[in-house]
């Protein structure tokens, strides 16, 4: 397989395209929809809530926080996880300009 060359498209380009492979996993909107619904940062275990072994969700929440769209904070023994809000406002945004350009119509 080849380089991706994400050198070659704009910043913007490659903010949108990250964003959307760590929104392309239905376990990921799972853990977001499950913190959006609490409205407060989850501190237990999301392994009974969301029904993945505790490495998947792991690795689900460091993806989720290498884009920033959740932060992390440890409390004793444990990490506490809530939408970063500016951040989560910043992708809306993002995605919706993108997904708001007119595509031609009647092209083919």
């Amino acid at each position: 397989m080849g380089l991706t060359k994400s050198e070659i498209f704009t910043e913007e380009q490659n903010e949108i395209a990250a964003i959307a492979k760590v929104l392309g996993h239905p376990a990921r909107i799972a853990i977001l929809d499950f913190i959006i619904k609490l409205k407060s940062c989850v501190c237990g275990d999301l392994v009974k809530d969301i029904g993945l072994a505790q490495p998947t969700i792991s690795q689900h929440l460091k993806e989720l926080k290498k884009v920033g769209i959740i932060k992390g904070t440890i409390e004793g023994t444990s990490v506490c996880y809530c939408i970063d809000d500016n951040k989560f406002k910043e992708i809306k945004n993002k995605l919706n300009k993108f997904l708001s350009k007119n595509a031609t119509e009647n092209c083919c």
